[in-house]
C-alpha cells in the first residue's frame, strides 16, 4: 500500500502545485488516499499504543474537539505521505527563502531536515488526526514546535463532506503589511489534501517580494463527525 501510495505522490503535477503555491500560497491537491486507506486512518483513533499524545481542544481554548499526536515509529501510509511528499515541498520552500533574500536551508530528502530539528532537541513526532463533532471548530493558529520548522504543511479529509458532516471548512487567513486581511475558505472532498504555509509566505510586490503571515483552522462543524489527517514535517521540542 504504501509503495502505490508513493507513486500517486509522484504522478501530481508538481509544477502545476509548485505554481499555485508560488500564485496564491497554497496548492488543493486531487484525492491521494482512497477511500480504504482513509478509513485505515480514522480506525488508529482508537488504539492508544499508537499515539504519544491526545490534546482536549477546549481545555486549552484553541477550539472544540480533539486531536492526536501520533508517536514514532509512524504508521507506514503517514511515514509514506510525510517522506514522499517532502522533496519538491522542500525544492519550493527554498525558492521562498532565496526571494525573501536568504540562502536556500532546506535538505533534498526528510531524514537530513529531521536531523537538524534533532540537533535542536525537536525529537517528538508531529503527525496528527484530528476529530470534530457537531459544534466543534478549531480557532485560527500556527503549528510552531520550536525554532525549526518547515515553511509548508498538508492537510488530509478522512471522511466525505455533506454525507458524514457538514460545515466544518477549512480556513486560511493571510495577513499584509499595513493592510486588512484575506481569508480563505476551502472545502476538502474525502481523500483530498491542501498543501499549505506552515507561517511565512513571499508575496511580488512593486518594489520586490515582501513577507505576509498566515494563519489556519475550521470552521464550525454542524452535523456529523470529521476526521481529518496533518502531516506537519518537522518535529516537535
Amino acid at each position: 500500500m504504501p509503495d502505490h501510495l508513493l507513486g500517486r505522490i509522484d504522478q501530481l503535477n508538481w509544477p502545476e502545485i509548485q505554481q499555485q503555491l508560488d500564485e496564491n500560497g497554497f496548492s488543493k491537491l486531487p484525492p491521494l488516499l482512497n477511500q480504504a486507506e482513509c478509513q485505515n486512518i480514522i480506525d488508529t483513533i482508537e488504539l492508544p499504543d499508537y499515539f504519544r499524545n491526545t490534546i482536549n481542544m477546549a481545555r486549552y481554548r484553541f477550539g472544540i474537539g480533539e486531536y492526536k499526536y501520533y508517536d514514532a515509529p509512524l504508521p507506514p501510509l503517514l511515514q509514506t505521505l510525510r517522506e514522499g511528499l517532502y522533496p519538491e515541498l522542500a525544492k519550493t520552500a527554498n525558492r521562498w527563502l532565496e526571494q525573501l533574500g536568504h540562502a536556500s536551508a532546506f535538505p533534498a530528502m526528510l531524514a537530513e531536515f529531521l536531523e537538524q530539528c534533532h540537533s535542536e532537541e525537536q525529537t517528538r513526532s508531529t503527525p496528527l488526526i484530528l476529530k470534530y463533532e457537531a459544534g466543534g471548530y478549531n480557532c485560527l493558529h500556527q503549528d510552531l514546535y520550536g525554532k525549526i520548522f518547515f515553511p509548508f504543511q498538508v492537510v488530509f479529509a478522512l471522511n466525505q463532506k455533506e454525507a458524514d458532516y457538514t460545515g466544518g471548512e477549512f480556513l486560511l487567513v493571510e495577513q499584509r503589511p499595513r493592510a486588512q486581511s484575506r481569508g480563505h475558505v476551502i472545502a476538502l472532498e474525502q481523500g483530498e489534501g491542501l498543501i499549505f504555509p506552515t507561517q511565512h509566505r513571499p508575496v511580488l510586490g512593486t518594489r520586490g517580494y515582501y513577507k505576509t503571515t498566515l494563519k489556519h483552522g475550521v470552521s464550525t462543524i454542524t452535523s456529523g463527525t470529521r476526521y481529518s489527517l496533518g502531516i506537519i514535517f518537522h518535529d516537535a521540542k
